[in-house]
């Protein structure tokens, strides 16, 4: 005889008294109120915060309005209209501080312009009103989190327990937020602003790169350099105001894979004259199919008036590295050597041709990895021949560089669409050799090279990746950077700058300081170029 089982209306009766029954529970009945009360102070604190986090204070000659918001990633916003605005990455926690530039007071602004040392007061007072100002923001904050926080809770419980609770609860998260705040605070994060607007004005906002890699530890003189540089600014109604780089820097632009781009030129012209830049490298596939059709596109290197470094791409055949070779202002490296401002440069061909194989190309080696990691043994060998020191390696295609590690300690490519700086894996110790029982001297007309720690950086398109980047919904940035040497030919610090993309305007760049940028990992041996199976870009 078959048990009797209980039919599916009643076990679902069943569950449901069970549930009803946890439901009612006094300690569920408790989790349901805590949770009504945190939700509560929670909504109340950012009620009250949003709509009344905010202070006015003087810095310098301005009068500037500070807020709080809410925010997963931390940070400061300074917002200069209408120059744009610095992003600094100051903090970590959910407090987001922004810095509203307002009025400007015309006659202390003429003050510090006649006089240089009221600029250095000025800069100097600039610390503590900034800390004032943000210390009377806090207190306000916490304030107005709490009071929101028991103004909505006695609004919807009408209790006095749940509502001091949510307030305690406001209390605590606000707290905790702006500790955070505090305990991750990088005061030389503003030697590394990224900033947001129009081109012309960056060097003007975010002042001298050198400068600020050299003394990025002391903050009132950054903050005093900002100052200084944006009431000259707001006091020059006609024109903008003269950016003065220190007169030791050499300052170098990377452009790559231009790809017909015609408004690449204007880019380039306007980067060259607004941050007063030495020599322009281009580390290839200027043109797209490298037809002979092409050669017009490049007669515009002259327009940039500066020395104007070029290697072969991968579509560049030698018909348009003879025609970039023909413009007065141009030199092309094939694995040779030149010197600009004191900086000695190698750079070597792509050996693949990819994109028209009807133009004749004798340099093309065939392709393949083996190829490409040939071509940068050649350029390795040829600088351990030269008796120079060299500074910077140019190749296109990031697949070149690994025989350059630890020869060179900075190496500049392209080809990938998209910007990397990483480190290159150090070089293998070469194997003993059992039957040399003694090293032989070397020749003396090679030079031993020291061996370094060899960084690659890849730019983007400068051209936005020509016609292939409006293939996708958002058009591809048009990326280029600006890098800055010492007198020691060392490599100080360098602005990132991305338009984003053909059409636009406006431009971010991101100033990053060398030794202060995110830890980096050795970049692999081979590199494929971006959303790409083959080696075509």
């Amino acid at each position: 005889m078959k048990e009797d089982r209980p039919s599916w209306p009643r076990r679902w009766r069943s569950v449901s008294a069970l549930a009803g029954r946890v439901f009612r529970h006094r300690w569920t009945r408790r989790l349901r109120v805590a949770g009504a009360v945190a939700l509560t102070a929670v909504a109340g604190l950012l009620i009250g915060v949003m709509l009344f986090a905010r202070a006015d204070l003087n810095v310098g000659p301005f009068s500037a309005e500070m807020a709080v918001v809410p925010s997963l990633h931390g940070g400061t916003e300074i917002n200069i209209p209408p120059l744009g605005s610095l992003h600094l990455d100051t903090h970590r926690g959910p407090v987001h501080l922004r810095v509203d530039l307002g009025s400007l007071d015309q006659s202390r602004t003429e003050a510090l312009i006649d006089n240089p040392a009221a600029i250095g007061s000025a800069g100097d007072r600039a610390v503590d009103e900034v800390a004032a100002g943000v210390s009377r923001l806090g207190l306000r904050t916490m304030g107005l989190a709490v009071l929101g926080a028991l103004i909505l809770a006695a609004l919807v419980f009408r209790d006095v327990r749940r509502t001091a609770a949510a307030g305690v609860t406001a209390l605590v998260v606000t707290g905790g937020s702006l500790g955070l705040a505090a305990g991750t605070l990088r005061p030389d994060s503003i030697s590394e602003p990224r900033y947001e607007g129009l081109l012309i004005n960056a060097p003007a906002v975010v002042g001298d790169a050198r400068r600020i890699a050299d003394n990025y530890g002391r903050y009132a003189e950054q903050l005093q350099t900002i100052l200084g540089n944006v009431s000259r600014v707001y006091s020059t109604i006609s024109a903008l105001p003269v950016y003065e780089p220190a007169g030791n820097t050499t300052r170098i632009l990377h452009v790559s894979d231009l790809h017909l781009n015609p408004a690449s030129w204007g880019l380039i012209r306007t980067v060259v004259e607004t941050f007063e830049i030495d020599a322009v490298i281009d580390t290839g596939d200027i043109v797209d199919w490298g037809s002979s059709a092409e050669t017009g596109y490049v007669s515009s290197i002259p327009s940039i008036q500066v020395p104007y470094i070029f290697v072969r791409g991968n579509h560049d055949s030698l018909a348009i590295q003879n025609a970039v070779a023909a413009q007065n202002n141009a030199v092309v490296l094939d694995n040779g050597l030149t010197e600009v401002d004191g900086l000695t440069i190698a750079g070597i061909g792509d050996p693949q041709f990819t994109p028209d194989k009807s133009e004749s190309n004798e340099a093309g080696d065939g392709s393949g990895p083996e190829v490409l990691s040939a071509a940068g043994e050649r350029l390795a060998k040829t600088i351990r021949g030269s008796g120079k020191q060299v500074d910077i390696a140019l190749v296109h295609d990031p697949a070149m560089a690994q025989p350059l590690s630890g020869v060179v300690p900075l190496v500049l490519s392209g080809h990938q669409h998209r910007r990397s700086v990483t480190l290159l894996p150090p070089p293998a110790a070469p194997a003993p050799d059992p039957s040399a029982s003694v090293s032989p001297a070397p020749s003396p007309s090679v030079v031993p090279q020291p061996t370094v720690a060899t960084r690659i950086m890849v730019e983007g398109s400068t051209g936005g990746a020509g016609l292939r980047g409006l293939e996708n919904e958002d058009p591809t940035p048009l990326s280029l950077s600006v890098l800055y040497f010492d007198e020691n030919r060392e490599l100080k610090a360098y602005d990132d700058i991305q338009l984003g993309g053909t059409g636009e305007s406006t431009v971010e760049m991101q100033r990053n300081v060398v030794g202060l940028e995110p830890e980096e990992t050795p970049a692999p041996a081979a590199s494929q170029p971006s959303g790409s199976p083959s080696a075509s870009n």
